[in-house]
């Protein structure tokens, strides 16, 4: 499912559509170029799960980890070059079976060691410097009612 999002409030407002409807266990997959979008879409999923604190990219810690309505494990997979630092950082405690909800920026680095069970978000430029393209895919169970209720309240034709 593919959409677009005319403005940064659009897209936070997508990003909180979609934390409203994630359920414990979930991973969200983000990709996209550097300023695509991928943290302010996460800063909606965040709050769309209820975090009232503050989210940043974890650029440099790598995780960083919230309290909403479900625990929250954000990662930004872009300064790690092996997949063997994955395990150092506890991506596999989080990622594998959450507990809550894991999002992973920069997905697209190490997709091998990816969930098969994600929701994948592809974020792209869009035809001026606020707009974006947003790419939805389901990869396993339990994701497709996000996608239906997506394209009921937000897709473009």
């Amino acid at each position: 499912m593919e959409m677009v999002s005319e403005s940064p409030e659009a897209t936070w407002s997508v990003g909180e559509f979609v934390g409203k409807r994630l359920k414990g266990g979930m991973v969200l997959c983000l990709t996209g170029d550097l300023g695509a979008g991928k943290t302010l879409f996460t800063k909606g999923v965040a709050a769309g799960l209820g975090v009232k604190e503050d989210v940043t990219s974890p650029s440099f810690t790598l995780m960083n980890l919230y309290d909403g309505r479900l625990p929250v494990a954000h990662f930004d997979l872009y300064r790690l070059d092996d997949e063997g630092d994955l395990d150092e950082i506890g991506f596999y405690e989080y990622a594998d079976e959450p507990v809550g909800v894991a999002i992973i920026e920069w997905a697209d680095k190490f997709p091998e060691a990816l969930p098969p069970h994600h929701l994948s978000v592809v974020l792209s430029p869009g035809k001026n410097l606020e707009e974006r393209r947003l790419a939805f895919t389901a990869r396993g169970d339990g994701y497709e009612g996000i996608l239906a209720a997506l394209e009921e309240s937000f897709a473009q034709a």
